[in-house]
């Protein structure tokens, strides 16, 4: 009767994600279009990636100093406005709420399109330092800036990591506190010696979800840059340059092959994290 049930999700994984899965590591070793039947090629998708796509290799090195710039900062952010709020003050669920919004709407695209008008040439930003005798430039424009601005943007959402660092911080036992006041411990002792040992495991938590979702940005990227990873390939993101070799291009073969080298660097990142978790990740022993 269990099997009945579950009978229905055991077709789904079939249809929809183990068969796609299955077909799309065959298709990165074809040469296929959408148009024509596909062609075996081997691993030359692979070998033209590193050899010779230097666009390819661009959108590497963009993901990666997003990712390296992001996660850490937003994280940081995330788990300072959560000590914040986890305090007894009048009206604290509507910060709470107002707090995560963000992470609600921030990966639409009317946010990003809204993102782009605040850092264009005669944006808000621009306007704002203007007011102060201040000459802006035109941030999204400018190949030194444009990836920093999208950064910024998933800085901003920061609502998710904070209602998970919130709960931990919720469970951490108060007599802790009270001890290390007893002793003469100040704020930064106690977030030292007591708060982030007991936040270690919902830190880890945090930092390997997102890195996993920093490595799959793609709506911010697409239309702050209408969907070309410019200027000069600054926002060319992994996932960005994939959708150009398989939908614009119809280079379905080469993009399935990009495809399961993201799924690999993800899974070594994933990896990387659980292997030196034990040095520093505390679980409290019963």
């Amino acid at each position: 009767m269990a099997y009945l049930f579950l009978a229905p999700w055991f077709v789904g994984l079939a249809l929809l994600t183990a068969g796609p899965l299955i077909g799309s590591l065959y298709l990165s070793f074809t040469n296929f279009n959408l148009l024509q039947a596909p062609t075996w090629v081997g691993f030359a998708n692979y070998v033209r990636m590193f050899t010779d796509d230097p666009r390819y290799l661009q959108s590497v090195k963009v993901t990666f100093v997003y990712v390296l710039l992001t996660v850490p900062l937003q994280l940081g952010f995330a788990l300072a406005v959560a000590m914040l709020l986890n305090r007894r003050l009048r009206g604290i669920a509507w910060y709470r709420s107002v707090y995560y919004i963000p992470s609600l709407l921030g990966g639409s695209v009317a946010i990003a399109v809204i993102w782009s008008q605040i850092f264009d040439d005669d944006g808000v930003l621009n306007v704002f330092l203007a007011f102060f005798g201040i000459a802006g430039r035109s941030w999204i424009s400018s190949p030194d800036t444009a990836l920093y601005t999208l950064v910024l943007l998933n800085i901003w959402q920061f609502g998710s990591p904070m209602v998970i660092f919130l709960a931990g911080l919720k469970q951490v036992p108060q007599e802790l506190y009270d001890a290390a006041a007893v002793d003469g411990a100040g704020a930064w002792r106690k977030f030292r010696s007591i708060t982030f040992p007991m936040l270690t495991p919902i830190i880890f938590f945090n930092v390997v979800l997102q890195i996993i979702q920093a490595f799959q940005a793609f709506t911010p990227a697409y239309v702050v840059s209408g969907g070309t990873g410019g200027p000069s390939d600054s926002t060319l993101f992994y996932t960005l340059y994939l959708y150009q070799q398989g939908f614009t291009n119809l280079n379905m073969g080469y993009a399935s092959a990009m495809a399961w080298v993201l799924l690999l660097i993800i899974a070594t990142f994933t990896l990387i994290n659980f292997g030196l978790a034990r040095r520093w990740v505390y679980y409290e022993e019963k």
